[in-house]
């Protein structure tokens, strides 16, 4: 196909390892959204596409926009986000971002393309300072109240708008970036899987079906502390066993309903070692593809807890930390993303997302979406130990291309 004439996907390995080294360190990468070094490597993909004939701004939400004209306004958009986490992977976001700004140069190389292309790299997917994710994305694509943001602060105390402000983003003002999307008509995303499965498949490449639906919540059981010599074993009131349980079933409750469920913090009070503890909080993370299934798997754990409450002889409530609704990707777009990949790698692989990402924001708000996961070694992503083969990376870069190409003539019909 003529795509690959002038695509180059070793350069885009070539320009992860610049742009790591400039803004990472012997601890990973550090483009921590509105700090100097983020701010550096959006000057340096400036830098990149200053090189082709596009238009670039940034828009009120701080991401930055390439455009270049094609023969119908109708939009492909391509890109993901440059910010990292604090010793974050090289990785994580950039890839999709120099992965469209490769496919970006083919198609400015081949003339005018059948459809408008836009490169975004989004200004804060990760959240780190604030814990908004996909903060400017939200900006463009709904979901950004500036009444809920003017009092968040960072645990400096430093607020949000003041911050934000520093780099010439209005919290009021943000959602204008909205103006962004009139005319889109698609958007992909490529991304590191940042989990083990295509690895243990043995697969490069995969597309992505949709993001799971969470629901999160902060549990407490509440008991009564006594003392760890002289009160016996069934009189106790132990808060930290009911949930030491709790964390037990609902490892059976997710394997019930095919998801995943996770206890990921327990803290005991008053947590000594000569105390039954009176009280315990709990953290329960769970998700799932399906609605209903999340649903009766939140249902299961509220069951769970109030049958061991009161086996226990203990009190037990929840509060709801996070919830998002299962989001899936464009039907059309991810057979399209299924058959780049199978024509790429021999296997039209499907499978979901356990993390947010910035293109679900984009398909919850309606903009048909597609994502291409690429294998990650050992599952790790969110640290400097984060990798991909480079093999793999190639793939990924031709079957994004492939996939490219496919929605253009997909958006002209």
């Amino acid at each position: 196909m003529t795509q690959s004439i002038q695509l180059n996907p070793r350069r885009v390995i070539d320009d992860l390892k610049e742009l790591h080294a400039l803004t990472g360190n012997a601890d990973g990468a550090q483009r921590v959204a509105w700090t100097p070094t983020w701010d550096q490597a959006r000057a340096w993909l400036r830098g990149k596409l200053a090189e082709l004939a596009v238009e670039v701004e940034t828009d009120p939400a701080g991401n930055t926009w390439a455009t270049l004209p094609g023969a119908s306004p109708r939009t492909l958009i391509l890109g993901s986000h440059i910010d990292s986490v604090v010793n974050g992977g090289w990785l994580d976001g950039c890839l999709g971002v120099l992965a469209g700004l490769e496919v970006l140069r083919r198609f400015s190389a081949q003339g005018k393309p059948p459809v408008t292309v836009r490169l975004v790299a989004w200004a804060e997917e990760e959240g780190t300072q604030f814990g908004r994710s996909c903060l400017t994305a939200s900006a463009a694509a709904g979901g950004f109240n500036p009444a809920e943001l003017r009092s968040v602060t960072d645990k400096n105390g430093n607020r949000m708008p003041d911050v934000l402000n520093q780099w010439g983003v209005d919290i009021e003002t943000a959602s204008n970036a909205a103006q962004q999307l009139k005319d889109a008509a698609a958007c992909l995303e490529l991304h590191i899987e940042q989990g083990p499965v295509l690895e243990s498949q043995g697969l490069a490449l995969a597309a992505v079906v949709g993001a799971l639906g969470v629901e999160r919540h902060l549990i407490h059981f509440t008991g009564q502390t006594a003392h760890a010599g002289s009160t016996p074993m069934p009189m106790r009131r132990d808060a930290l066993a009911a949930a030491a349980r709790l964390a037990l079933e609902v490892r059976e409750i997710a394997n019930r309903h095919h998801g995943v469920c996770t206890m990921g913090s327990l803290t005991a009070h008053p947590g000594i070692v000569t105390a039954v503890a009176g009280g315990c909080d709990c953290t329960l993370d769970q998700r799932h593809l399906d609605a209903e299934s999340l649903a009766a798997m939140w249902a299961d754990a509220q069951s769970a807890c109030q049958r061991i409450a009161a086996e226990e002889k203990v009190e037990v409530s929840w509060e709801t930390l996070y919830q998002i609704e299962p989001v899936l990707f464009h039907p059309d777009l991810i057979e399209l993303c299924a058959e780049a990949v199978a024509e790429i790698s021999g296997t039209p692989q499907r499978m979901p997302s356990g993390p947010l990402h910035d293109a679900v924001v984009l398909a919850k708000s309606g903009l048909p979406t597609a994502m291409l996961f690429v294998q990650s070694l050992g599952g790790l992503s969110h640290t400097r130990e984060e990798n991909t083969r480079d093999d793999h990376l190639e793939l990924a870069v031709q079957a994004f291309d492939r996939l490219a190409d496919k929605t253009a003539v997909w958006i002209m019909k």
